[in-house]
Order: structure tokens, then sequence, then C-alpha cells
């Protein structure tokens, strides 16, 4: 019989995230699974070395990451307060980074079982620019990966 004791559910603390945290509870109640919380908070710095002239000042964006990871923080305390009542003892874990590389180490130091995560449906451009996480995550995955679209979900 398959176990799945671990269940990453990264998350991006938007509605989307609301949508699908039911089918995590479900699953979790299923296989009595410890919820891993991930949220990722995308590494500005990084992106504007790459992107933005070298005489760009990063002082802001030092700032604007601390704030960025705060507000994650709280975020995340009004996510288990007011939806993960049903789940003992929720894993919770705020990093900053590529999102897609983040669940993927995520998942082998965390020996996670199962991943259950949202797509965004991106198209076109937008998705040639900015790529898929999720897609990302299914394609390097050593673990079964649940994509939920929280577009297409009856309500």
């Amino acid at each position: 019989m398959m176990e799945i004791k671990t269940i990453l559910f990264p998350l991006d603390l938007t509605e989307n995230s609301s949508k699908i945290l039911p089918y995590v509870l479900s699953v979790s109640e299923k296989y009595d699974s410890t919820i891993y919380l991930l949220h990722v908070v995308p590494d500005f710095q990084k992106w504007a070395k790459e992107y933005i002239s070298h005489t760009s000042p990063y002082a802001s964006l030092n700032l604007f990451k601390k704030e960025a990871l705060e507000g994650a923080e709280k975020a995340m305390d009004r996510v288990c307060e007011e939806q993960l009542q049903s789940c003992p003892n929720p894993q919770r874990r705020i990093v900053s980074g590529d999102p897609a590389t983040e669940i993927l180490k995520t998942i082998e130091t965390e020996d996670i079982d199962m991943v259950i995560m949202a797509t965004h449906g991106r198209k076109g451009l937008e998705h040639i620019i900015l790529g898929s996480v999720a897609e990302n995550v299914v394609k390097k995955s050593a673990v079964p990966v649940m994509t939920i679209n929280p577009y297409k979900l009856k309500e």
C-alpha cells in the first residue's frame, strides 16, 4: 500500500492557495500525513543583477525582500489560524529564491512523499518569459505531484 506521510503544499498566499487547501487537507486526512507549507519569496536582487544595469542601487531591494518575508510570515500565520484547524502541527517554511528550485530542494531535504500545488494557467508570452513553476516541478520532481487549476474548480 502506498504511504503518503508528508505532503508539500507550496503556496503563493493568494486566494488561489485557499481554493487548493481543501484538497491538501483531504489527502492529508486520508493518509494521516503531515503537511509542509512552503512559500518562496522570489530573489529580486538576483533578478535585478541579471536584468538591470549594474549601476542601479540594490539597497531598496534588500528592504523590499525583508518586508516581503515579514509579510509572508504574517500571511502564513493567517492561513494556519483560519484554515488549518483540522491539521495537527503543520510544518511551515518561508524562503527566498527561485520557487521551482526551492520546492525541489524541500522535497529532498524534508523527505516529501507528495506535492499538491496550484497551476496558474499562464499562456503565450507570459508563459515564455516567466515559465511555469508547476511545470518545472512536475518535470523534475522525484515524487508524485498533483496540480490543480484554481480557475477551473467547481464552487
